[in-house]
């Protein structure tokens, strides 16, 4: 397998304490085969359409990428060989590494890129700020690309670096060419493994091999850059909703990664000298409240800053994990480890001020319509805590479990929650989701275009442009800082810890 970085990986968690119970891989049938219980199913193989952490770790599997972040959040060349910006910033030019081949045995071509960018830039919040910024991506030749900006945008290679949500990988130009609106039906990709799309079992397993073509960098692997050589020939993510069932699987020997390892597990796993109990992501994840905001009760402001004041983080924290190793309060919207890290504005909890302000609001009594995922540890704890906090506080509550693969569809829906709508969710995006202003998955709040929940504010808007147009760190930590103080008064999410 490649090795797993820390910072981000192949095989990544988004959990509260980003834990994974690792005992060694097995050779089986004269191959080195893994086998991993992925925290969720995956429903779709297309990372640019898919809006869940499977489907971009399914993209990792099979993908490359131009640029990749290593484990400094430095972004360094992956499939590009070298590269040049004109002096005034406005004319970029790639040249892709040579023997750079699809699974079928095709050369990646500059053709492949413009069309995956033009693809990816109409999904993800970055890349259409670099589409927008753009006034023409072309293929020079085979291997070079040329970058055109109307303006000097300062954010050009984080775009093409980005690490999550949503990746820009690199497809064949004639899948890329599927509208971002469809769903793409073919894995190929040019990355360290292929899907074997014969052996998928939706609910139940995917299965990929190494790719013997593969070409990896020479450079030591180092976050999600330099060589991603495969050291594997097999891995099975084997999809298990039971922990009990995959703790049971991962002490007979059955898989060999448990990925998001419940708490109450640690200690038999700690018993047992085969197993490692280790994080997963050394920034940590975010755990968040997502508010649908486009439907009642949380189109309303003033219910939406009672959950703020409601927000009793360590309350929520000691629900799923009571071990303060794993958890951290946080006291902003940038993870622990940004350098636009700031705590301006936050305000202390205060249950009473969260009552008077449902009492202000004019509730009248719709229902919050929590998605919560039971398959998912942290999620699930999580969900329990905020039913019980908003019930205090004067709030309806109805709570709906499902697996969290049904609630990623689920939450794709805008309609009112008498139609089968919802109201909130809670998830926990990785550290590099929440870096900065541009780059952060909960921020953009560009109404329809936004990630579920749909915030639309113009002055949080304003903002992430200003951002994206400065390379000076001192002003980009002053707009981050003011971002933040906006974003606390608007509330496009609400942060658990």
């Amino acid at each position: 397998m490649m090795r797993i970085p820390r910072l981000t990986g192949v095989l990544m968690v988004a959990v509260i304490a980003c834990l994974l119970a690792v005992p060694a891989a097995e050779v089986w049938a004269g191959e080195k085969v893994l086998r991993v219980r992925p925290f969720a199913d995956l429903k779709t193989i297309d990372p640019v359409v898919g809006a869940d952490y499977m489907s971009r770790n399914h993209g990792y599997m099979v993908y490359d990428t131009l640029f990749g972040m290593d484990e400094k959040l430095a972004i360094k060349p992956q499939m590009v060989e070298k590269y040049t910006k004109s002096r005034d910033g406005l004319v970029w030019e790639f040249t892709l590494r040579p023997g750079l081949k699809f699974h079928d045995g095709q050369p990646v071509t500059s053709g492949d890129v413009v069309a995956s960018l033009q693809r990816w830039g109409e999904k993800d919040s970055l890349g259409r700020m670099l589409m927008a910024h753009t006034a023409s991506l072309v293929a020079v030749d085979k291997t070079k690309v040329k970058l055109t900006l109307k303006d000097a945008w300062g954010l050009v290679l984080e775009a093409l670096g980005k690490p999550s949500s949503f990746v820009p990988f690199i497809l064949p130009e004639r899948v890329a060419k599927t509208p971002a609106t469809e769903v793409i039906k073919d894995p190929t990709g040019s990355g360290p493994f292929i899907m074997k799309q014969d052996e998928w079992v939706p609910g139940s397993k995917v299965v990929y091999v190494r790719n013997p073509n593969y070409v990896p960098r020479k450079e030591p692997t180092s976050g999600l850059a330099g060589s991603r050589k495969a050291e594997m020939d097999r891995v099975e993510f084997l999809y298990m909703p039971d922990a009990q069932t995959a703790l049971r699987a991962l002490q007979n020997g059955e898989i060999d990664i448990f990925e998001e390892v419940p708490p109450d597990f640690a200690g038999d796993i700690r018993k047992n000298a085969k197993l490692r109990l280790v994080p997963m992501d050394s920034l940590g994840v975010e755990a968040m409240f997502r508010m649908n905001l486009v439907q009642p009760p949380f189109s309303n402001p003033k219910i939406r800053e009672a959950i703020l004041y409601m927000m009793q983080q360590e309350t929520f924290l000691k629900a799923f994990i009571d071990d303060p190793k794993f958890t951290r309060t946080l006291h902003s919207f940038y993870i622990h480890g940004s350098p636009y890290y700031t705590e301006a504005g936050w305000p202390k909890p205060d249950v009473e001020k969260a009552k008077q302000l449902i009492k202000e609001s004019g509730y009248d009594g719709t229902p919050v319509v929590i998605l919560h995922a039971t398959d998912s540890a942290s999620t699930s704890a999580f969900s329990s805590v905020a039913a019980q906090l908003m019930r205090e506080i004067g709030l309806k509550v109805d709570p709906q479990a499902m697996d969290w693969a049904t609630l990623v569809g689920r939450r794709s829906s805008q309609k009112p929650v008498s139609e089968g709508g919802w109201s909130l969710f809670i998830t926990s995006p990785t550290g590099v989701d929440a870096l900065d202003p541009v780059q952060h998955l909960a921020l953009p709040s560009n109404c329809d275009k936004a990630w579920a929940g749909w915030p639309c504010d113009e002055e949080i808007e304003k903002y992430r442009a200003e951002f994206s147009m400065t390379s000076d760190m001192n002003k980009r930590k002053e707009i981050a800082t003011n971002l933040q103080l906006r974003a606390l008064k608007y509330l496009p999410y609400v942060v658990i810890g």
